[in-house]
């Protein structure tokens, strides 16, 4: 196994963090540079926590469709609840992608200032532990994105804090993922090439085969199999923007399994770690040298950056 593509992209343990921050940083700094995604193990969110979002994410979508299709908001962009079957298509393709999600965001107190650009959360009536379940997931999420986001400010000789007014009560999205069985003349795939649009997304679920990543060096698509419960963590193209592309948003895709898996649904779990939707993101100084010279001049918001891209990408329109 360690002689294969696969294996290239490093298994990291987060819980070196505590005991050698700047090597750990090192580490994974090192991995996005080179992959835009590193593994990352004994990254804390709970074992049995995980488990019964399994079992609760596959209760939801067992439920029927017309009872799903409740919780969907027309013109909602997906921000959250229900997104149908072959809604979402990857920037530049040509066929809709063959899954159907749903979004869990933060909860905010009534009146919060960010309250307009961050819908209210839609809970379903089953199953019935779902609202607890998800809240605790993603609070956990959110915890191990801090600690991800402190070594990567390290990496960038930033303060090891520098993300935290940035993400504090940030648009961060927890998808639920589900990716039906499909014939075998299927058109598309289960998700086409694409970036992410986030800071970074740490990923469950990557286990059962199908994630595959482009070498930027060698245009050849990787498969990613993390080892049974770590996460795959990569860079999205807010972060690449920050940084003036030296850590690079890597395209992936998630492609159709062998004739004998098709019968077979994936699951899995995306936690996409977004700013706060008035975070500038405007070029690090320390990541604009003479051979780097600034890619991104023009400051932008955020909140503006995601929706021009939820247009790209069809879940809004312009």
């Amino acid at each position: 196994m360690l002689d294969t593509p696969a294996a290239q992209v490093p298994t990291l343990s987060l819980a070196e963090q505590a005991s050698d921050p700047d090597g750990f940083a090192a580490a994974l700094g090192g991995s996005f540079e080179r992959f835009g995604f590193a593994i990352v193990a004994d990254h804390g969110v709970p074992d049995d926590l995980i488990a019964r979002a399994w079992v609760d994410t596959q209760a939801l979508f067992a439920r029927d469709d017309a009872e799903k299709r409740g919780y969907h908001t027309p013109g909602g962009g997906g921000a959250r609840g229900y997104t149908p079957f072959k809604t979402e298509i990857a920037k530049g393709a040509s066929a809709v992608d063959l899954k159907e999600f749903w979004h869990v965001g933060r909860e905010l107190p009534e009146g919060h200032r960010y309250a307009a650009q961050m819908a209210a959360n839609i809970w379903p009536t089953q199953p019935e532990r779902f609202r607890d379940t998800f809240l605790a997931l993603f609070a956990a999420f959110d915890a191990a994105g801090d600690r991800l986001l402190s070594a990567i400010a390290r990496h960038l000789k930033l303060a090891p804090d520098w993300f935290a007014p940035a993400v504090k009560d940030g648009n961060s999205v927890l998808r639920l993922l589900h990716y039906p069985p499909i014939p075998a003349d299927a058109e598309g795939v289960r998700a086409g090439a694409h970036e992410d649009i986030n800071l970074i997304t740490l990923l469950l679920g990557a286990e059962e085969a199908g994630l595959e990543l482009r070498d930027r060096d060698t245009g050849a698509w990787l498969p990613v199999r993390p080892p049974e419960g770590a996460m795959v963590v990569n860079v999205g193209d807010m972060l690449q923007r920050l940084t003036n592309h030296v850590l690079p948003s890597t395209t992936h895709r998630v492609v159709n399994p062998p004739p004998e898996r098709r019968g077979h649904s994936r699951y899995s779990m995306p936690f996409f770690l977004h700013p706060a939707p008035d975070f500038l993101i405007e070029t690090l100084p320390g990541c604009i040298t003479p051979q780097n010279p600034n890619r991104h001049p023009v400051p932008i918001t955020a909140h503006d950056y995601l929706h021009e891209r939820l247009v790209e990408i069809g879940l809004v329109k312009a």
